[in-house]
């Protein structure tokens, strides 16, 4: 007790900015002190706890294994302070400050891009700043709140919440499938024109299942690679092959008829999104906000996804024979 109560927090702040920066003088710029009384707070805290935090060379410093571990914690501790002083100077937890985002480049233009302006409309006070980067940063080390991520997660000391799912269709421009008829979901696919998004773990590997539940793994062959899925999407506007993208990126254009989802009763099956935050701050007033406008933006994009799914009947598809039609226009015409 006695050794808790002769600890600063002030201390304890300078020690983070010590770490997070791995630089005496870096850390008293950050904070607006001379070098030399971050040093002297360093002593001091390692005096009152009686072990090393810090490896110091000519070059850099670095962290002991007792640093990592102090460091890790006193994050955490910090972080709730800080969450509970901003609660309790506002009756509302109005957010305020820099909300610092990284999302993948197309959910991020599609889905976190309108989420965040909507949440800058209602709180004036908040500041963000959206990286969108299909690289995952180490959230920690990049000051990063919130960062998005498709799919399975790794194993990670970081707190997830899924915020919604998306799924994948298999399309290709109306031009395509004019020249190429008698679509069926078998391996045969894989002889077609195949337009690949380089940057993922398996490009041109995909398992579609049926209406009845049955399964159908497809391995496609390149025609065409990019690492962008907008490079995707435009390839396959231009007739450039089949191309397995999300709705998310394509629901306008199927929606206009600009792109077809072929062979649509044929799924791959959803997929979570998840908002990751470093333990520490999942308390914050702006985190919660964040989750709650995402989870609301991705609803709006599941019931569009939902609305086109139950416009393919009335919509464009490519039938069996090959061809392209609409059958709503086929109907007007025979009445």
């Amino acid at each position: 007790m006695n050794k808790l109560s002769s600890i600063n927090l002030n201390r304890l702040a300078v020690f983070v900015s010590v770490a997070e920066s791995r630089s005496l003088t870096a850390a008293a710029v950050k904070l607006g002190i001379a070098k030399t009384m971050v040093s002297a707070h360093m002593q001091r805290l390692e005096a009152e706890l009686g072990v090393s935090l810090l490896v110091r060379t000519t070059r850099r410093l670095s962290l002991t294994e007792a640093g990592e571990a102090f460091y890790v914690a006193t994050r955490r501790i910090l972080g709730e302070i800080d969450d509970a002083v901003s609660q309790a100077g506002s009756t509302s937890a109005e957010p305020r400050g820099t909300l610092r985002v990284t999302a993948p480049i197309d959910y991020g233009a599609a889905i976190v891009t309108p989420a965040l302006v909507a949440l800058r409309e209602r709180y004036p006070e908040l500041r963000v700043d959206l990286i969108l980067d299909d690289t995952r940063f180490d959230l920690i080390a990049e000051g990063i709140d919130v960062a998005i991520r498709l799919g399975r997660l790794p194993d990670s000391s970081h707190q997830a919440v899924v915020v919604g799912r998306y799924v994948k269709w298999l399309v290709a421009s109306p031009l395509f499938l004019q020249h190429h008829t008698g679509l069926r979901m078998s391996s045969d696919l894989s002889r077609l024109p195949f337009i690949s998004m380089s940057v993922l773990a398996r490009p041109l590997s995909f398992v579609f299942e049926g209406p009845a539940g049955e399964t159908c793994p497809v391995h496609f062959k390149s025609s065409f690679s990019a690492n962008t899925a907008n490079a995707c999407r435009a390839a396959a506007l231009a007739g450039g092959g089949l191309a397995v993208l999300t709705d998310f990126s394509t629901r306008e254009d199927i929606a206009a008829g600009r792109l077809v989802r072929v062979l649509p009763k044929w799924t791959i099956p959803k997929s979570d999104i998840h908002a990751v935050f470093p333990a520490a701050r999942h308390r914050s007033v702006k985190v919660r906000i964040l989750i709650d406008a995402l989870k609301e933006q991705a609803g709006l994009a599941a019931y569009d996804r939902a609305r086109l799914e139950a416009k393919i009947p009335q919509s464009f598809e490519a039938q069996a024979d090959g061809k392209v039609r609409s059958r709503k226009r086929s109907a007007a015409k025979a009445l």
